[in-house]
């Protein structure tokens, strides 16, 4: 359990996250209104190079903002909220499976109950409590091989 105690920490944790992901990741962000979900996607937003302003994807559902890896090859950062679905038709509607292993970039998905039937082999859970008025408490939780395990050892 990792404890931020202000938004610009969970924005640099997310920029540690962001800064190990590869084309092809998932990161799944599970959380309460208010938690801090968009603010950690902002920091991953940060270390995958994305220079745009990052903000919810609400009621567009899916944003595409371009970034570059560390080894300076172009990255997008898929954001979706998929907060107002309401069934997998919806899922279906907004190509969601394209969204599982973004060969091009990163997928990182908030309200991933929404399609708990969808979800991919492999993916970084992050759940997000409030602690208090700017302390979040965060659980990251690696699903997938253990290479894939071992790249996100440091973070926890």
């Amino acid at each position: 359990m990792i404890e931020t105690r202000a938004p610009e920490e969970s924005r640099s944790l997310g920029a540690r996250l962001g800064a190990l992901l590869r084309c092809g990741d998932v990161v799944l962000l599970n959380g309460d209104l208010g938690a801090g979900k968009t603010t950690l996607t902002q920091g991953i937003a940060s270390g995958l190079g994305v220079q745009d302003y990052v903000q919810s994807p609400t009621f567009t559902i899916v944003q595409e903002h371009d970034g570059r890896s560390r080894s300076g090859d172009q990255i997008t950062l898929y954001h979706l909220d998929l907060y107002r679905l309401t069934d997998e038709s919806d899922l279906e509607s907004i190509g969601f499976d394209q969204y599982l292993e973004p060969m091009d970039g990163v997928s990182v998905i908030e309200w991933p109950e929404r399609a708990a039937g969808w979800l991919p082999d492999r993916y970084v859970l992050v759940d997000l409590t409030i602690g208090g008025p700017h302390s979040r408490l965060l659980e990251i939780v690696v699903i997938g091989d253990q290479e894939f395990q071992k790249r996100f050892a440091g973070l926890s």
